[in-house]
C-alpha cells in the first residue's frame, strides 16, 4: 500500500495538513492499493508565497539558463518513463501501449519541446523607436484532470516554466503517482526552490482555494465545463487571467465520397481511445441517408474488435473506466439511450464485458437513429459511446456537427482532400481531423464555445504565459 503524504513546497517534501483522505484504487480489479493525504488551506498558501518569492529570479535567467534546466527535467523524465507508465496504467487503466506512447512519452516529449523553443524565442520586438517585451505573467496555478495526467500536467507545466513563470500544481487525486515521479524529477534536475510546488486535494476546497488566491496571476486548467464555469467566476474575483481546456461533443462527418471501412476504424480510434475518456472523442457519427446501413454494419463489426481486458496485456485495446462512481454515470447514459423507442443498439449495451465483473469494464457501445435532443447526443458522456446520425446532405450534416455548446475537436472524411478541407472550414471546433489526419503536439489545441478558453501546445501554447510590455520612448 502506498502512503502519499507529502506536498511538494519550496523545494522541500513538506508533510501535508490536510484533514482528507483519498482511496487510490487500481480501476481493473477495484482494490485499493493506497492513500492519498490532502494538502491544507494553509500548504496551498504557502505554496503561492514560496512561488512568489522565487518568481523574479527565475524570471531574471538568460533562455538558456531556464532551457537548461528544463532539459534536465526531461532527462531525468525519460529515465522514469516506464516508471510512469507503470503508474498510469495501474491508476487510470489505460492499456500498456497507450501509457508509454502518449501517456508518458508524449508528457516527457513537452520538456524537449520547450527547452529547443525558449533558445529560439525572441522576447522583445520593435514597432519603430518602441520596444514590446514579452514577460512571464507570475505565478501559475495549474489544475490537472486524471485521465491523461502527466500529458496534460505538462503541457501547462513546461511553457509556464519556459516562460519564466513559477508553478503551483494541483494534479488529480485520483491518479497521482505521475505527478509524484515528475516533482521528484524537478527535484533532481535542482531547479531554484519555489519555482515548482505541488499540493493535493479535490477541486471544491484546495482547487477553488488555490485559483481564487490573490497571489496567483493565472489558472490553467483542464477538465469538465461545469468545472470550468466555476473557475472562472472564482477566478473572476480578482480578474486573473485563465486558460481552460473543457469538455468536447466532437462530430466525425463522413461525406458520401468516403471509404467507410478506413474512416470509421478511425473515428472509433478516438471515441474508444483511453475507454473513451478522452475530452476530443469523436462520439457523434454524422453519415449520409443513402449510406446509414453501410455504417452501421461497419461499426458493429469494427466495435466488436474493441474488446476490453487487462490493460497490462499489450494486446488490449480497451481497459476499464477509472472509478466505480464514473462507471455508474457511463451506465446511466447507456441505459437511457436504450430505453428510448426510436434508438437502435447497434452493439454493446448497459452491463459488464463477460468474465469482467471485478473492475469498472464497459461493453464498447453503439447506437444509431439517435436523435440530435437525446441526451447521448448531447452530453459528454466520457466513456465509449459512439451515437449514428443520418443526414441527407452535406449542408445538413455541418449544421448538425455545429449543434451543440462545445467545440473541441471533429473530423471530415472524404476522397476528395479539397472537399473535405472545405468542410472542415465550416466546422465550429479549435481541432479538426481531416481524413484522420495525425495530431501535431506542436499546433494550437483548444476549443471554441464551452469548450474553453485559450490553447495549449506548440508556440501558441507558450504565448498564454506571456504579458505584453510597451516602453514608449
Amino acid at each position: 500500500m502506498t502512503l502519499l503524504r507529502h506536498s511538494y513546497i519550496e523545494g522541500r517534501w513538506i508533510e501535508s495538513g490536510g484533514e482528507r483522505r483519498f482511496d487510490i484504487t487500481n480501476p481493473t480489479n477495484a482494490e485499493v492499493i493506497g492513500t492519498l493525504v490532502s494538502s491544507s488551506l494553509s500548504d496551498v498558501d504557502r505554496a503561492v508565497a514560496a512561488a512568489q518569492r522565487a518568481f523574479l529570479g527565475w524570471a531574471s535567467l538568460t533562455p538558456d539558463e531556464r532551457a537548461n534546466y528544463l532539459q534536465r527535467v526531461f532527462d531525468a523524465l525519460t529515465e522514469q518513463s516506464e516508471a510512469i507508465a507503470q503508474s498510469i496504467t495501474t491508476e487510470v487503466g489505460s492499456t500498456i501501449s497507450l501509457s508509454r506512447g502518449v501517456q508518458a512519452g508524449a508528457a516527457i516529449s513537452k520538456f524537449d519541446y520547450y527547452a529547443d523553443y525558449l533558445r529560439h524565442f525572441e522576447f522583445e520586438e520593435h514597432f519603430g523607436d518602441t520596444p514590446v517585451l514579452r514577460e512571464p505573467i507570475g505565478v501559475v496555478a495549474c489544475v490537472t484532470p486524471w485521465n491523461f495526467p502527466l500529458l496534460q500536467i505538462a503541457a501547462k507545466v513546461a511553457p509556464a516554466l519556459a516562460a519564466g513563470c513559477c508553478v503551483v500544481l494541483k494534479p488529480s487525486e485520483i491518479a497521482p503517482t505521475n505527478a509524484l515521479l515528475l516533482a521528484q524529477c524537478i527535484e533532481s534536475a535542482d531547479l531554484p526552490e519555489g519555482v515548482f510546488n505541488m499540493v493535493w486535494g479535490e477541486g471544491p476546497d484546495i482547487g477553488e482555494h488555490l485559483v481564487g488566491h490573490p497571489g496567483v496571476d493565472m489558472v490553467s486548467f483542464t477538465g469538465s465545463t461545469a468545472a470550468g464555469r466555476r473557475i472562472a467566476a472564482v477566478a473572476g474575483q480578482t480578474i486573473k487571467r485563465t486558460a481552460m481546456e473543457l469538455g468536447g461533443k466532437s462530430a466525425a462527418i463522413l461525406l458520401d465520397d468516403a471509404d467507410f471501412n478506413v474512416a470509421i476504424e478511425g473515428v472509433l480510434d478516438t471515441c474508444f481511445v483511453n475507454s473513451g475518456q478522452s475530452c476530443t472523442a469523436h462520439s457523434r457519427l454524422i453519415v449520409p441517408k443513402a449510406r446509414e446501413q453501410e455504417a452501421i454494419h461497419v461499426a458493429r463489426k469494427l466495435a466488436e474488435q474493441w474488446t476490453p481486458g487487462d490493460p497490462f496485456d499489450p494486446t488490449t485495446r480497451m481497459g476499464p473506466l477509472i472509478s466505480h462512481d464514473h462507471w455508474s454515470r457511463v451506465q446511466r447514459f447507456i441505459a437511457a439511450a436504450e430505453a428510448l423507442p426510436h434508438t437502435q443498439l447497434v452493439t454493446g449495451g448497459a452491463g459488464k464485458p463477460e468474465g469482467l465483473d471485478a473492475g469498472y469494464f464497459v461493453h464498447p457501445t453503439v447506437f444509431a437513429g439517435v436523435h440530435p435532443d437525446d441526451a447521448i447526443a448531447r452530453d459528454e458522456i466520457f466513456g465509449p459511446v459512439l451515437s449514428i446520425f443520418s443526414v441527407d446532405d452535406e449542408a445538413s450534416a455541418v449544421k448538425l456537427a455545429n449543434d451543440s455548446i462545445y467545440g473541441l475537436s471533429g473530423g471530415v472524411w472524404s476522397a476528395d482532400q479539397d472537399r473535405a478541407l472545405r468542410v472542415a472550414r465550416q466546422m465550429r471546433t479549435g481541432t479538426v481531423e481531416v481524413n484522420g489526419g495525425t495530431f501535431n503536439g506542436a499546433a494550437p489545441f483548444g476549443g471554441y464555445k464551452q469548450s474553453g478558453l485559450g490553447r495549449e501546445m506548440g508556440p501558441h501554447g507558450f504565448a498564454e504565459f506571456l504579458e505584453l510590455k510597451t516602453l514608449q520612448v
